[in-house]
């Protein structure tokens, strides 16, 4: 997957600029607060539908503006893709080929790519949400079923937690297990498809971990809970789970269990990286799962993403930078710095300098 050009609109501080890309390494460098991030994200936001950075859309919207626009062209196995958004105060507008996109889903899988920035060092140090997130969002790019099953199982569990909440027992009782006909079915496609990614993620984050770190440490990475079976099997036994903690359930007034409760356990040298790991064992752990991440988007899509790289290069040390860069090699990848000559190492490079959200030549 190439990105050959970037269009910003009124986006962040972005008025009115066209971002050319070359097909290996792009340094996008500059001082500080002068948009690197801002095309990041736009990058990303193409990629996805969202933001990782703005909980609301509008926020993406220049001041003093009513409208953000941001496009690109790409070349992927499959051919050419034009993503279009348009993004406004009281909603959006996207386009793929000229084609509107009506729901998310419908973004996801044409423009792939792995984003790493400082902020996700929370996959690590952060609670089991983060690291949801994660997954969540690696295989909806992957897999639009997986999206589509997310959005309905989240939806019904609203439903289900809502219902939890009401006084008249004989109806909870009654319409519970209603729900969790439906929610275990979700749930089950959920939970298949993220043991399966952490079991080809594992292997290769841990190869790259002990690359890093030139075999001192040793990085392991499994599911909080074992799902073994089939779809079908997963559903039984989410069901059954279910109903044997009704009680459980309205006491609390809200599910205590699911997928949407699970957690990934990930290890260095067997202990707890959580909880022990220092900010350079954090940093290197965080690194070789999202460079992972890169590796199996290319065993499971045929082709490698576009990776984003935001201000990570001033977290790493000169050995560790030299190595990232190595990675790199293959694949377009985005990297935004505060100085170009300090990550390109004689490699070849295309470089962008922005200037007070400006692409100057």
């Amino acid at each position: 997957m190439r990105i050959k050009n970037l269009n910003l609109k009124n986006f962040r501080n972005y008025a009115d600029e066209r971002i050319e890309f070359s097909d290996g390494l792009n340094v996008i460098y500059g001082r500080n607060a002068q948009g690197k991030t801002n095309c990041a994200e736009a990058v990303y936001y193409l990629c996805t539908g969202t933001s990782p950075r703005a909980r609301r859309d509008k926020q993406l919207i220049r001041r003093g503006e009513d409208y953000a626009e941001i496009s690109a062209c790409a070349e992927g196995r499959y051919g050419a893709v034009e993503i279009y958004a348009k993004i406004t105060e009281n909603g959006r507008e996207i386009r793929v080929n000229g084609n509107k996109i009506a729901r998310n889903a419908d973004i996801l899988g044409n423009l792939y790519s792995v984003f790493f920035s400082p902020q996700e060092l929370r996959l690590i140090q952060d609670g089991p949400e983060e690291r949801r997130r994660f997954l969540n969002v690696s295989i909806s790019q992957l897999s639009r079923p997986y999206y589509i099953a997310l959005i309905r199982y989240n939806r019904i569990l609203e439903q289900r937690n809502n219902l939890l909440k009401d006084k008249n027992l004989n109806t909870v009782f009654e319409l519970l297990p209603v729900w969790d006909s439906e929610l275990s079915k979700y749930a089950a496609t959920i939970a298949r498809r993220r043991a399966d990614f952490i079991e080809q993620l594992a292997p290769v984050a841990a190869e790259i971990h002990s690359a890093l770190t030139e075999g001192a440490e040793r990085l392991e990475i499994r599911p909080e809970k074992k799902y073994k079976g089939s779809e079908e099997e997963l559903k039984e036994r989410i069901y059954t789970e279910l109903s044997e903690n009704y009680e459980r359930d309205i006491r609390l007034g809200f599910t205590a269990s699911g997928p949407h409760r699970d957690d990934v356990e990930i290890e260095i040298d067997g202990a707890d990286a959580k909880s022990y790991a220092s900010q350079g064992q954090t940093r290197t752990a965080a690194l070789s799962v999202k460079l992972a991440e890169v590796e199996i988007f290319k065993r499971l899509s045929g082709e490698y993403p576009v990776l984003v790289l935001d201000d990570v290069m001033s977290e790493l040390d000169l050995p560790r930078r030299k190595k990232l860069v190595s990675y790199t090699q293959g694949l377009q990848t985005v990297l935004t710095c505060t100085h170009a000559e300090r990550v390109l190492y004689g490699l070849e490079t295309h470089k962008i300098r922005i200037e007070g959200g400006k692409v100057k030549k």
